[in-house]
């Protein structure tokens, strides 16, 4: 062995002794070392790997007590002639002796059909960008309180409980947190016995889909809309009815009366994250009641919103037991816990317990006491404090930055949660741009996969704020706007400064004295801004003018400037502005097109 064949992670959590044991074994237990193989010295293998000789001797030694490794005295570290004695299988055989594809492809009946869910990369941490829905950066994770309810979870012996521990119950403890600490939140009541824990959203969907659909029930669903949804319908041969969603959520029509059930995203629409509004639920829930519909309503990103008060669940507005809600435990409290849960009629609830006892079992009793520990404990409530924070800041932070870096940045307009849905230049591919992001270090989601079928694709792509610290977000959108610039087939639009639309110098002074600017933000919120004869600046924003600011104005030659005191980051601009009529068209120091207003000049 020449050249070292493993490599240590400069980020695992794991001490350089261990890792190099670790990688050891698995190639041994791969075959990728054979039994018999030597391996280098521990100073040659200690140079390779740039750690002390030290540290490579104490890994041999403890892989030749556990039997892995054979030292030969004048020989060397070999690998132990008997350390996959007993393992039945280990050499696969030759590959003219495998199945081909097509054969087993025969073989499989009720395969999942459509495109695999889109793949974030592995190390998608070790990317300075990683605009990732529903992936969290380790600092938001509440580390120590989940360890403290964990051991008293341990000490509570709670697998020794035979109340609990006998035929199929979830842990009581549990089901009374959910039903009055987290429910309530959503409006919801709910009795003991119309609570079902599931492993995360997926199984809940699953059971669902498995008891309620069969190739003679149609199912509504989203359009864009959650692919993984959409897989299981298939499986079960239900029919499907594609219905579009707008920037009020899914659109209420005749096209679902056919349907038996509707399943829907009102909190946060996935993929769009916009909120379905008040009208349209109480419209939802009339024509499920007229039309003998059931509603599925999928809560797994609870409503956060940050710009007004969270709507009520549609479960806590229906009078007659036709919504089924599923909902969860944000994944940022413990990576891989998954508990969801199931709210619903009783006899859907026993039904729905014993389809999971018999495909996977009841989730771990330790998982579920550990979790209503950290409810009963207050710890979650501080924690959903704490997250409602910082993804507020992001979420801010991510919108000003696509406001900031327009003209390329429209996004559907929404009012909380933790992704953007960005429509992308329509000269420029979706996932071509997602490509070429990622390579440098911008990590980006498209649409296409979230649609039926590839040619169904609008060209957005989302952009999450769960997992990129508020600091790297602005740098990020920057960089990610300059891309869109190289990628751009079409000629973006520069000033002519032979224009006579241009306005310089005295006339430009003048024009602003006194006026009043009306665009639209990025994410579609009308802004107002008016430019006080003094050179003061005053700002509105939002359908209720609920934002405000306040900063000043002057000009300097050709060029007109502005400055915030908290907008646009508070930094100094400076553009070319031309005026056709009422219509303002804004250039930037590089007389590139970023904007255009409507002016209403000061009549005094």
């Amino acid at each position: 062995m020449s050249e070292a064949l493993i490599y240590l992670d400069p980020d695992s959590g794991l001490s350089l002794q261990n890792q190099i044991r670790q990688k050891l074994v698995d190639s041994i237990m791969s075959g990728t070392f054979p039994p018999g193989q030597r391996l280098p010295s521990s100073r040659r293998l200690a140079e390779q790997l740039g750690v002390s000789r030290n540290t490579v001797v104490l890994a041999y030694e403890q892989l030749v007590e556990e039997g892995f490794l054979d030292s030969r005295e004048r020989s060397g570290i070999y690998v132990s002639e008997d350390v996959l004695e007993g393992r039945v299988g280990f050499q696969r055989p030759p590959a003219s002796q495998l199945e081909s594809d097509e054969k087993w492809e025969r073989r499989i009946r009720g395969g999942v059909v459509g495109k695999p869910r889109f793949q974030w990369p592995a190390d998608w941490q070790q990317h300075p960008y990683p605009f990732i829905d529903g992936q969290f950066d380790d600092s938001l994770y509440p580390t120590t309180q989940w360890r403290e309810a964990n051991r008293m979870a341990m000490g509570a012996r709670i697998v020794r409980e035979g109340s609990v521990t006998d035929g199929d119950a979830d842990d009581p403890v549990l089901i009374e947190e959910i039903r009055t600490k987290m429910l309530p939140r959503r409006g919801i009541n709910a009795n003991p016995d119309e609570i079902l824990i599931t492993v995360g959203e997926q199984n809940a969907l699953y059971l669902l889909t498995q008891l309620l659909t069969d190739d003679g029930v149609t199912v509504v669903v989203e359009e864009p809309g959650n692919p993984r949804m959409r897989q299981l319908l298939s499986l079960r041969r239900a029919g499907v009815i594609h219905q579009p969603v707008d920037e009020n959520g899914m659109v209420i029509s005749s096209r679902l009366d056919k349907a038996q059930i509707i399943y829907v995203t009102p909190s946060h629409q996935v993929p769009t994250a916009v909120t379905m509004a008040a009208q349209r639920r109480q419209a939802l829930l009339k024509k499920a009641r007229e039309r003998d519909q059931l509603i599925i309503e999928d809560d797994f990103e609870h409503e956060s919103n940050f710009l007004g008060q969270p709507h009520p669940a549609l479960r806590s507005m229906d009078s007659e037991n036709r919504v089924i809600y599923i909902s969860a435990l944000p994944k940022a409290l413990a990576p891989g816990l998954r508990i969801g849960f199931i709210v619903a009629a009783p006899h859907l609830i026993r039904e729905a317990r014993r389809l999971r006892q018999m495909v996977i079992g009841r989730p771990s009793l330790l998982n579920q006491r550990t979790a209503a520990l950290f409810l009963a404990l207050g710890h979650y409530d501080a924690f959903m404090s704490r997250m409602h924070q910082e993804m507020s800041r992001r979420w801010v932070a991510l919108r000003d930055a696509l406001n900031h870096y327009r003209p390329y940045f429209t996004t559907m307009p929404n009012k909380g949660g933790s992704v953007f849905w960005v429509l992308c230049p329509e000269d420029i591919e979706v996932e071509k741009l997602a490509l070429e992001a990622s390579r440098r270090g911008i990590l980006i989601e498209p649409d296409t996969h979230y649609y039926a079928s590839n040619k169904g694709s609008k060209n957005y792509f989302r952009m999450g704020v769960t997992s990129i610290p508020e600091n790297n977000i602005r740098e990020g959108v920057k960089q990610l706007r300059e891309l869109m610039w190289e990628l751009a087939s079409g000629e973006a639009e520069f000033l002519d400064e032979s224009d006579s639309a241009l306005l310089r110098g005295d006339q430009l002074e003048r024009t602003m004295r006194g006026s009043t600017w009306i665009y639209k933000a990025v994410y579609g919120d009308p802004v107002t801004f008016e430019l006080h004869p003094d050179g003061h600046m005053t700002g509105r924003a939002g359908h209720a003018n609920e934002e405000h600011d306040q900063g000043r104005w002057w000009v300097e030659g050709d060029l007109w400037c502005r400055q915030w005191n908290e907008w646009a980051y508070g930094e100094e601009s400076r553009y070319y502005i031309t005026r056709q009529g009422q219509h303002l068209k804004i250039y930037n120091t590089e007389k590139r097109l970023v904007d255009s207003a409507i002016i209403h000049l000061y009549q005094g």
